[in-house]
């Protein structure tokens, strides 16, 4: 279960520091998801400790970090708002329910049907969201637009912007920020770049008592252990139909941008999770937190690249970020709370940089249209509603997009044989796309009274293809002509209800391949 990598202290060692760096920048996301939700900051930290630990110990992805999320945070706002936070904490346990589910019914293999498109598209819509959420803090605090930074809001672009040596002090942070994770790995790699650039510029802002925003301005972190704690709702009919919509919503958002993340990770680190493990990871996860009082969470994109990029690969730097944040509501909230947002801002800033598929403007003008339509909507669609939205939009459309393309590879060539029948033999994929020009190429009334359909190099893919035979059956029958379907599959035979004892076997050449359709028999 664990992966701790006990025989290579320079991996226990990454895995450690890279987990305290994690846990810095989750703080300030943590509370400002928590803001978004409508619940109290420590709500949002709990459930950073809890899903980020649970999940490094048991999810199918050493390496990734999880944790209250945006993506799930603007969900639950109409939720907390009509209800309450306990129906939060009942709506968290049952959406962990139903993830342990799918990782148990093994639905996780799924995110394989996400094209490469899509996959771009996610990520370069992810870097801008991760971008917007960050020049919030460029803002006054205060203002309605600080903390939420998102178009989806419609608040961004109402923020009031610093002005002045606040703006100066603040962008000159950032960018110290920046500098020294990018070219201290030059140096040395003993420790992450990123906690440095933190430890760097909080003791910048402290030794010349800098007037720079800090973590605690945003909210308090101090607090003790969670408790246990039973949702305080009523346990029927009614609440029951309260909660499900959104559970379901919640668990397939969490889903998809865990599956996604983990496929992310597994591109950078060159290994393979465990899609359905981490299911049943993240479903346990959420549904302890939400008995803990928690707000629940899923993977998080960018820690989860700040930690992989410092280092951490094993299971141990995701227990150690969860841990560690604990240790910062528990006894070193003082000191958490006087780092800078500037520097935690940076990190986010190179995160974002490191994120962004820069390549995508380099083949964007090599790639089909349609695969480069797909990546643009995605990314448009993330920044516009949510990850999920996008990447389900993304794989709708391609999923079109191939049904149209191949709808025009269906070839039917006809002959007469030496027996004076009409042979038609049938080339290309028969299914909803391609039944209209398959129909359109047969002729009951014009072809001889002898026919023959051969479908050896066609596959038929489902119902819609299945009920095209069948019409096409019917209408030599009525024709009054003598039809001969050979090299159907067994599949076919059983479901074709019209076509009967036309349908032919050859034992030895018909193809033996499986329809969609294989519920139907």
């Amino acid at each position: 279960m664990f992966e701790f990598h006990p025989s290579k202290v320079a991996t226990i060692k990454n895995d450690v520091l890279s987990g305290l760096t994690v846990a810095l920048a989750l703080v300030p996301e943590a509370v400002a998801f928590a803001f978004v939700a409508g619940v109290e900051p420590l709500v949002g930290l709990y459930a950073a400790f809890m899903v980020g630990l649970i999940t490094a110990c048991i999810g199918g992805r050493p390496g990734m970090i999880s944790g209250a999320t945006g993506a799930l945070a603007v969900v639950m706002v109409a939720l907390v708002a009509d209800h309450g936070v306990e129906y939060l904490f009942a709506t968290v346990v049952l959406m962990g329910i139903l993830q342990i589910l799918a990782g148990v019914l093994k639905l996780g293999k799924f995110i394989r049907m996400v094209p490469h498109p899509v996959m771009l598209g996610f990520v370069n819509g992810l870097a801008i969201v991760i971008l917007l959420a960050q020049l919030s803090q460029f803002g006054i605090a205060g203002d309605p637009g600080w903390l939420s930074g998102t178009f989806m809001e419609g608040t961004i672009v109402d923020i009031a912007w610093l002005e002045g040596s606040q703006m100066i002090m603040l962008i000159g942070l950032v960018v110290m920020t920046m500098v020294i994770i990018h070219y201290l790995p030059r140096i040395t790699t003993a420790v992450p770049s990123s906690l440095v650039a933190i430890l760097v510029v909080s003791l910048l802002v402290f030794g010349l008592n800098l007037d720079t925003r800090v973590v605690g301005d945003i909210a308090s972190i101090k607090g003790g252990l969670p408790t246990f704690h039973i949702p305080s709702v009523p346990f029927n009919l009614e609440t029951f139909i309260i909660i499900l919509p959104y559970s379901i919503i919640l668990a397939a958002i969490g889903l998809i941008e865990s599956l996604l993340t983990l496929r992310l990770v597994d591109e950078i680190t060159e290994s393979r999770g465990r899609g359905n493990k981490e299911c049943i990871g993240q479903g346990v996860a959420n549904t302890v937190t939400g008995m803990f009082g928690g707000m629940g969470g899923c993977a998080m994109i960018g820690q989860s690249m700040i930690n992989v990029n410092s280092g951490g690969r094993g299971r141990l730097s995701g227990i150690t970020a969860a841990i560690c944040l604990l240790l910062f509501i528990l006894v070193a909230s003082p000191l958490i709370e006087n780092i800078p947002l500037a520097a935690l801002v940076g990190v986010m800033f190179i995160v974002v940089i490191g994120t962004f598929e820069w390549s995508s403007f380099r083949i964007i003008g090599k790639v089909p249209r349609s695969d480069a339509m797909v990546l643009v909507l995605v990314s448009a669609v993330t920044v516009a509603t949510d990850l999920a939205v996008a990447v389900v939009v993304g794989v709708i459309v391609s999923a079109l997009v191939f049904a149209w393309e191949h709808a025009k590879h269906i070839l039917i060539e006809s002959r007469e044989d030496h027996k004076g029948s009409t042979v038609y033999a049938v080339t290309g994929p028969l299914f909803f796309g391609s039944v209209t020009a398959f129909l359109d190429r047969f002729d009951p009334q014009q072809d001889n009274d002898d026919v023959v359909i051969d479908f050896a190099r066609s596959r038929v893919a489902d119902h819609s293809g299945l009920e095209a035979i069948d019409t096409l059956a019917e209408r030599y029958l009525n024709a009054g002509k003598t039809l001969h379907l050979v090299h159907l599959s067994a599949e076919c035979r059983k479901l074709l209800a019209k076509a009967g004892s036309m349908v032919e076997v050859n034992v030895i050449e018909d193809p033996q391949y499986f329809v969609a359709e294989d519920s139907l028999a």
